[in-house]
C-alpha cells in the first residue's frame, strides 16, 4: 500500500463541536439497524408469502422490491458506515453488526475494510484509489442491464469468495491492498472467505431440506435488486474530478427524503462524510450545515437532480475529453476544469 500521504482541505471546527459530532450513541445505531432488518424482513416475508399465495407475476414484483430493499444493508449503505466503526458506542456490537450485514450481502468484512481505508486516503487519486476510478460513464444500456439483467450475475460474488476461499486473490487491486509482508491481513480475507461460502452453501442446503428452495433467492442471492441502490451510490463520485485535494470537489452531497436518508444511512452527505468519516451517519446533517456556513458547493436536492447532472456532465465530456466538473459552479452556468493526469501528492 502506497505510504503517500494528502493534504486534505477539511472545514474547521472547535473542540467541543468535533467531540459533539463525533459522539457514538449505542441506541441510535440499534434503531437503525433492527429498524432495517425488520424493513427488509417485511419485504421478505411479503415476497415467501406471494409466492405460496399469489400469482407468479406478483411474487416477482414483490421479490424485486425485496432485493432492492436488501441491497442497502451492503457495501453501499450499511457496510459501508460501519465499516468505519463510527455509529456504535460498543465496538463489540458496532462489529457484530458490521459481520452481520457482510455476510447478508455476501461482502467480504476484510476486504471491504481495507479497501475502503484506501478509498477514504486517496479518494479519487489515480492508482491509488481503484475503488473509484474516474472518469467514470454509465450509459442507458447500462441501467437497463442492472435492472432487467442483475439476476444473470448472481455467480459474480460466490465466485469471489471461492477464489478468497482457496488462498489466493482477485485482482491487482487485491496484491496492491493485501501485500505479501502482512499475511495476517491475508489469512482474514481468505477466512472470511470461507465463512461466506461454507454459511450460504449451509443455509441453501437447509432451505432445500425443509422444502422451501424460495428462501435462496429470498435470503441469499438478492443480486437482481442491485439498481435501485446502484442509483444512489452511483452518484457519489461520477463526474466531478480527480487528483484534488478538496472533498468538495470530488464527492457529491443530495439532500434526500428521510425514507431514502434511512435506507441510505445517510451517506447522501458524502461530501461530509469524506472529509470527517468519523462522525456518525446521525449526525450527517449537523455536519452538512457546518460545510454549508464555510462556502461548501450548493448540494443535489435529490438522486434525479444528481443524476441530471451527470448526465449533462457525460455529455461535456464526450465533447471535451479530460475535463470534469466543478462542483462549486452547480446551481450556475457549469464550469469544467482540466484534469491533472497526475496523482501529486
Amino acid at each position: 500500500m502506497s505510504g503517500e500521504r494528502i493534504d486534505w482541505y477539511r472545514t474547521e471546527m472547535d473542540r467541543d463541536t468535533f467531540r459533539e459530532l463525533t459522539r457514538r450513541s449505542d441506541a441510535r445505531g440499534l434503531v437503525q439497524c433492527l429498524l432495517q432488518l425488520a424493513w427488509v424482513g417485511v419485504t421478505g416475508f411479503a415476497a415467501y408469502y406471494a409466492w405460496h399465495h399469489w400469482h407468479w407475476g406478483a411474487f416477482l414484483l414483490v421479490l424485486f422490491i425485496h432485493g432492492s430493499m436488501m441491497q442497502f444493508l451492503g457495501v453501499t449503505a450499511a457496510c459501508h458506515e460501519l465499516s468505519h466503526g463510527t455509529p456504535f458506542r460498543s465496538r463489540a456490537l458496532g462489529l457484530f453488526f458490521y459481520n452481520l450485514f457482510s455476510f447478508i450481502s455476501w461482502n467480504n468484512p476484510t476486504w471491504f475494510r481495507i479497501s475502503h481505508f484506501e478509498h477514504h486516503k486517496y479518494t479519487t487519486y489515480a492508482l491509488l484509489d481503484q475503488e473509484v476510478e474516474l472518469p467514470a460513464s454509465f450509459r442507458a444500456r447500462d441501467f437497463l442491464k442492472s435492472f432487467l439483467m442483475a439476476p444473470a450475475f448472481w455467480w459474480q460474488p460466490p465466485m469471489r469468495q471461492i477464489t478468497y476461499s482457496l488462498g489466493r486473490l482477485a485482482s491487482a487491486w487485491d496484491e496492491q491492498i493485501f501485500p505479501s509482508s502482512d499475511p495476517a491481513l491475508r489469512s482474514s480475507l481468505f477466512r472470511w472467505g470461507r465463512i461466506l461460502l461454507i454459511g450460504h452453501v449451509a443455509l441453501a442446503a437447509m432451505f432445500l431440506y425443509i422444502g422451501e428452495w424460495v428462501l435462496i433467492p429470498i435470503v441469499l442471492f438478492p443480486s437482481y435488486g442491485g439498481w435501485f441502490s446502484n442509483l444512489y451510490g452511483g452518484a457519489q463520485h461520477m463526474g466531478l474530478q480527480s487528483n484534488v485535494p478538496d472533498f468538495r470537489r470530488c464527492c457529491r452531497t443530495m439532500l434526500l427524503s428521510r425514507f431514502e436518508a434511512f435506507l441510505y444511512w445517510q451517506m447522501n452527505y458524502h461530501t461530509e462524510h469524506h472529509m470527517y468519516p468519523g462522525v456518525p451517519f446521525f449526525n450527517g446533517h449537523k455536519l452538512h450545515q457546518l460545510l454549508q456556513a464555510d462556502g461548501a458547493p450548493e448540494p443535489n436536492h435529490g438522486v434525479l437532480d444528481a443524476w441530471r447532472e451527470m448526465r449533462m456532465i457525460q455529455r461535456q465530456q464526450r465533447e471535451t475529453p479530460g475535463v470534469a466538473f466543478d462542483a462549486f459552479s452547480r446551481g450556475r452556468q457549469p464550469v469544467y476544469v482540466s484534469q491533472r493526469a497526475e496523482t501529486d501528492v
